[in-house]
């Protein structure tokens, strides 16, 4: 049986199953000359390029809507605590 190639492309999606290495897992992740979506060191699909701004601000994005998330349920979770039993009526 012949081997099955390590990497390529799937109906345009990039796979690549290579043992990583430290430097190849750097360079993936820092490539200047291209966008915001590079192909991944390891594993199906595309991460983020650290090398460009718009990264990070997709990061900085991400962590606001988890940050007011976590502050939301903490803020139920006190809301909680305050309120007493309902009494629903239904004619």
């Amino acid at each position: 049986m012949a081997d099955k190639p390590k990497q390529g492309e799937i109906l345009g999606i990039p796979y690549n199953f290579e043992r990583p290495s430290f430097g190849r897992m750097l360079s993936s992740y820092w490539q200047p000359d291209e966008g915001m979506l590079v192909k991944k060191p390891f594993g199906i699909g595309y991460t983020l390029n650290l090398a460009s701004w718009r990264s990070w601000i997709a990061l900085a994005v991400v962590a606001g809507l988890l940050w007011q998330e976590q502050q939301s349920r903490s803020g139920e979770a006190e809301d909680a605590d305050d309120d007493g039993p309902v009494e629903v009526i239904v004619d």
